[in-house]
Protein backbone atom coordinates (compact mmCIF):
# COMPACT_ATOMS: atom_id res chain seq x y z
CA UNK A 1 0.00 0.00 0.00
CA UNK A 2 2.91 2.22 0.65
CA UNK A 3 1.71 6.05 0.82
CA UNK A 4 -0.24 5.81 -1.86
CA UNK A 5 -3.46 6.06 0.31
CA UNK A 6 -1.70 9.27 1.86
CA UNK A 7 -2.06 10.40 -1.96
CA UNK A 8 -5.64 9.80 -2.32
CA UNK A 9 -6.63 11.34 1.27
CA UNK A 10 -5.20 14.25 0.36
CA UNK A 11 -7.11 14.63 -2.98
CA UNK A 12 -10.13 13.83 -1.36
CA UNK A 13 -9.85 16.22 1.56
CA UNK A 14 -9.06 18.86 -1.47
CA UNK A 15 -12.14 18.25 -3.27
CA UNK A 16 -14.09 18.24 0.05
CA UNK A 17 -12.54 21.63 1.48
CA UNK A 18 -12.82 23.23 -1.86
CA UNK A 19 -16.47 21.83 -2.31
CA UNK A 20 -16.33 19.96 -5.07
CA UNK A 21 -17.55 17.27 -3.22
CA UNK A 22 -19.67 19.65 -0.87
CA UNK A 23 -21.69 18.65 2.54
CA UNK A 24 -24.16 15.99 1.72
CA UNK A 25 -23.08 14.65 -1.21
CA UNK A 26 -22.16 10.76 -1.87
CA UNK A 27 -18.81 10.53 -2.69
CA UNK A 28 -17.85 8.07 -5.62
CA UNK A 29 -18.02 3.75 -4.17
CA UNK A 30 -14.95 1.98 -3.51
CA UNK A 31 -14.70 0.55 -6.40
CA UNK A 32 -15.24 3.57 -8.92
CA UNK A 33 -12.33 6.04 -6.75
CA UNK A 34 -9.90 2.42 -7.35
CA UNK A 35 -10.34 3.13 -10.93
CA UNK A 36 -9.92 6.97 -10.55
CA UNK A 37 -6.99 6.76 -8.65
CA UNK A 38 -5.70 3.18 -10.38
CA UNK A 39 -4.81 2.16 -6.87
CA UNK A 40 -6.03 -0.75 -4.95
CA UNK A 41 -9.24 -0.55 -2.98
CA UNK A 42 -7.82 -1.44 0.20
CA UNK A 43 -5.77 1.54 -0.19
CA UNK A 44 -8.96 3.67 -1.00
CA UNK A 45 -10.45 1.94 2.14
CA UNK A 46 -7.43 3.25 3.77
CA UNK A 47 -7.75 6.44 2.72
CA UNK A 48 -11.35 7.38 3.05
CA UNK A 49 -11.41 5.26 7.13
CA UNK A 50 -9.23 8.72 7.85
CA UNK A 51 -11.40 10.80 6.64
CA UNK A 52 -14.70 9.14 8.65
CA UNK A 53 -12.38 9.65 11.53
CA UNK A 54 -11.37 12.61 11.42
CA UNK A 55 -15.26 13.49 10.83
CA UNK A 56 -14.59 14.88 6.98
CA UNK A 57 -16.99 11.73 5.66
CA UNK A 58 -19.96 9.62 6.95
CA UNK A 59 -20.20 5.85 6.18
CA UNK A 60 -24.17 5.52 5.90
CA UNK A 61 -26.05 2.43 5.41
CA UNK A 62 -27.71 1.76 2.36
CA UNK A 63 -26.59 5.03 0.96
CA UNK A 64 -22.86 5.16 0.72
CA UNK A 65 -20.09 7.33 2.27
CA UNK A 66 -20.95 11.37 2.36
CA UNK A 67 -19.27 14.55 3.49
CA UNK A 68 -20.07 15.77 6.64
CA UNK A 69 -20.79 18.79 7.89
CA UNK A 70 -17.47 20.37 10.05
CA UNK A 71 -17.53 19.31 13.56
CA UNK A 72 -18.90 21.89 15.84
CA UNK A 73 -17.09 22.16 18.63
CA UNK A 74 -18.84 22.65 22.08
CA UNK A 75 -16.87 23.97 25.28
CA UNK A 76 -20.19 24.08 27.79
CA UNK A 77 -17.94 21.82 29.84
CA UNK A 78 -15.97 24.52 30.58
CA UNK A 79 -18.41 27.15 31.17
CA UNK A 80 -22.18 28.21 31.38
CA UNK A 81 -23.38 29.40 28.41
CA UNK A 82 -26.39 28.83 26.37
CA UNK A 83 -26.69 26.33 22.87
CA UNK A 84 -27.30 29.66 20.85
CA UNK A 85 -24.32 31.71 22.76
CA UNK A 86 -21.89 29.17 21.85
CA UNK A 87 -23.06 28.81 17.99
CA UNK A 88 -22.56 32.26 17.69
CA UNK A 89 -19.33 32.07 19.61
CA UNK A 90 -18.28 29.75 16.93
CA UNK A 91 -19.91 31.34 13.89
CA UNK A 92 -22.70 29.08 13.48
CA UNK A 93 -25.71 29.90 12.70
CA UNK A 94 -28.64 28.15 15.09
CA UNK A 95 -32.22 27.14 15.42
CA UNK A 96 -34.67 25.98 17.98
CA UNK A 97 -37.36 23.95 17.23
CA UNK A 98 -40.35 23.08 20.37
CA UNK A 99 -41.42 19.70 19.61
CA UNK A 100 -43.52 20.06 23.05
CA UNK A 101 -44.19 21.98 25.96
CA UNK A 102 -46.07 21.13 28.93
CA UNK A 103 -46.75 20.55 32.39
CA UNK A 104 -46.80 17.28 33.88
CA UNK A 105 -46.27 15.10 37.31
CA UNK A 106 -42.99 14.39 38.00
CA UNK A 107 -41.21 10.83 37.75
CA UNK A 108 -39.12 9.93 41.02
CA UNK A 109 -36.07 10.35 38.71
CA UNK A 110 -37.10 13.87 37.77
CA UNK A 111 -38.25 14.59 41.24
CA UNK A 112 -35.58 13.52 43.18
CA UNK A 113 -33.19 15.72 40.65
CA UNK A 114 -35.42 18.86 41.38
CA UNK A 115 -35.70 18.61 45.02
CA UNK A 116 -39.16 18.44 44.48
CA UNK A 117 -42.13 15.58 45.58
CA UNK A 118 -43.12 12.53 43.10
CA UNK A 119 -45.95 14.04 41.47
CA UNK A 120 -44.99 17.46 42.07
CA UNK A 121 -45.83 19.65 38.62
CA UNK A 122 -42.90 20.06 36.32
CA UNK A 123 -42.75 21.54 32.59
CA UNK A 124 -41.76 19.28 30.25
CA UNK A 125 -39.86 20.97 27.73
CA UNK A 126 -38.77 18.86 24.39
CA UNK A 127 -36.30 20.95 22.14
CA UNK A 128 -34.44 19.91 18.63
CA UNK A 129 -31.79 22.04 18.06
CA UNK A 130 -29.49 23.10 14.96
CA UNK A 131 -26.49 24.20 14.04
CA UNK A 132 -26.45 25.32 10.15
CA UNK A 133 -29.68 24.00 9.29
CA UNK A 134 -28.60 20.39 10.50
CA UNK A 135 -30.26 18.59 13.08
CA UNK A 136 -27.47 18.48 16.23
CA UNK A 137 -29.04 17.60 19.77
CA UNK A 138 -32.23 16.62 20.84
CA UNK A 139 -32.83 17.76 24.49
CA UNK A 140 -35.62 17.47 27.39
CA UNK A 141 -35.62 19.69 30.22
CA UNK A 142 -37.94 19.57 33.03
CA UNK A 143 -38.14 22.82 35.12
CA UNK A 144 -40.09 23.12 38.63
CA UNK A 145 -43.46 24.39 37.94
CA UNK A 146 -43.11 25.95 41.95
CA UNK A 147 -40.38 27.75 40.47
CA UNK A 148 -41.90 29.20 37.45
CA UNK A 149 -45.26 29.42 37.50
CA UNK A 150 -46.16 31.42 34.42
CA UNK A 151 -43.72 29.91 32.10
CA UNK A 152 -46.32 28.12 29.15
CA UNK A 153 -46.74 31.35 27.24
CA UNK A 154 -42.60 31.50 26.30
CA UNK A 155 -41.81 30.97 23.13
CA UNK A 156 -38.76 29.33 23.61
CA UNK A 157 -38.03 29.02 19.28
CA UNK A 158 -36.58 32.58 20.27
CA UNK A 159 -36.37 33.25 23.86
CA UNK A 160 -33.51 31.30 25.49
CA UNK A 161 -34.22 29.42 28.55
CA UNK A 162 -31.52 30.77 31.10
CA UNK A 163 -32.55 34.03 29.77
CA UNK A 164 -35.84 33.34 31.32
CA UNK A 165 -34.14 32.07 34.44
CA UNK A 166 -32.43 35.17 34.47
CA UNK A 167 -35.51 37.36 33.97
CA UNK A 168 -37.27 35.71 36.33
CA UNK A 169 -34.64 36.14 40.17
CA UNK A 170 -33.21 32.12 39.13
CA UNK A 171 -29.89 32.46 36.94
CA UNK A 172 -28.11 29.51 36.50
CA UNK A 173 -25.03 29.61 38.87
CA UNK A 174 -23.28 26.28 38.94
CA UNK A 175 -24.33 22.74 36.57
CA UNK A 176 -23.41 19.05 37.45
CA UNK A 177 -23.08 17.27 34.12
CA UNK A 178 -22.48 13.03 33.63
CA UNK A 179 -21.41 12.11 30.09
CA UNK A 180 -21.83 8.46 28.69
CA UNK A 181 -21.58 7.30 25.29
CA UNK A 182 -25.29 5.67 24.43
CA UNK A 183 -26.53 4.60 21.06
CA UNK A 184 -29.43 6.26 19.08
CA UNK A 185 -32.94 4.25 19.21
CA UNK A 186 -34.98 4.61 16.19
CA UNK A 187 -37.17 7.56 17.26
CA UNK A 188 -33.92 9.67 18.34
CA UNK A 189 -32.06 8.45 15.06
CA UNK A 190 -34.74 9.75 12.97
CA UNK A 191 -35.14 13.12 14.83
CA UNK A 192 -31.38 13.25 14.41
CA UNK A 193 -31.07 11.98 10.84
CA UNK A 194 -28.40 9.20 11.50
CA UNK A 195 -28.84 5.40 11.43
CA UNK A 196 -30.27 3.70 14.60
CA UNK A 197 -27.62 2.64 16.44
CA UNK A 198 -24.87 5.56 15.72
CA UNK A 199 -23.35 6.64 19.21
CA UNK A 200 -24.33 9.71 20.97
CA UNK A 201 -22.93 11.94 23.26
CA UNK A 202 -25.59 11.41 26.04
CA UNK A 203 -25.37 14.75 28.87
CA UNK A 204 -27.37 14.41 31.95
CA UNK A 205 -27.39 18.31 33.67
CA UNK A 206 -28.55 19.61 36.38
CA UNK A 207 -28.46 23.08 37.26
CA UNK A 208 -28.43 25.26 40.45
CA UNK A 209 -29.29 29.03 41.32
CA UNK A 210 -27.13 30.81 43.21
CA UNK A 211 -28.68 29.47 46.19
CA UNK A 212 -27.76 25.72 45.42
CA UNK A 213 -31.75 25.04 44.30
CA UNK A 214 -32.15 23.09 41.80
CA UNK A 215 -33.84 24.94 38.90
CA UNK A 216 -33.24 22.73 35.88
CA UNK A 217 -32.81 19.04 34.92
CA UNK A 218 -32.01 18.17 31.27
CA UNK A 219 -31.20 14.83 28.95
CA UNK A 220 -29.48 15.82 26.33
CA UNK A 221 -28.54 13.96 23.06
CA UNK A 222 -25.68 14.76 20.54
CA UNK A 223 -24.92 13.63 17.40
CA UNK A 224 -21.28 12.23 17.64
CA UNK A 225 -20.37 12.85 14.23
CA UNK A 226 -20.68 16.30 14.28
CA UNK A 227 -19.96 17.45 17.64
CA UNK A 228 -16.98 17.51 19.81
CA UNK A 229 -16.35 18.72 23.55
CA UNK A 230 -13.38 20.52 24.88
CA UNK A 231 -12.69 20.85 28.24
CA UNK A 232 -10.02 23.26 30.33
CA UNK A 233 -8.88 21.20 33.64
CA UNK A 234 -6.30 22.66 36.53
CA UNK A 235 -4.03 21.22 38.64
CA UNK A 236 -5.03 21.99 42.38
CA UNK A 237 -1.78 23.68 44.14
CA UNK A 238 -0.35 20.85 46.16
CA UNK A 239 -1.12 17.73 44.36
Amino acid sequence: MSALYLDVKKDLLDKITSGEYSEGTIIPTEHELSDLYNVSRPTIRKAVQILVDAGYLEKKKKRGTIVCAPKVIQDFTQSISSFDTQMKRHGIVSQTQVISFKKEQASKEIADSLHQQEKDLVYKLVRLRYTDKNPNVFITTYIPVSLFPELLDTDFTQERLYDVFEAQGHSIDTIDRELEMIKADDTIADMLDIEEGDPLFYFHSIGYDINKTPIEYSIARYRSDINTFTLHLNRHKGE
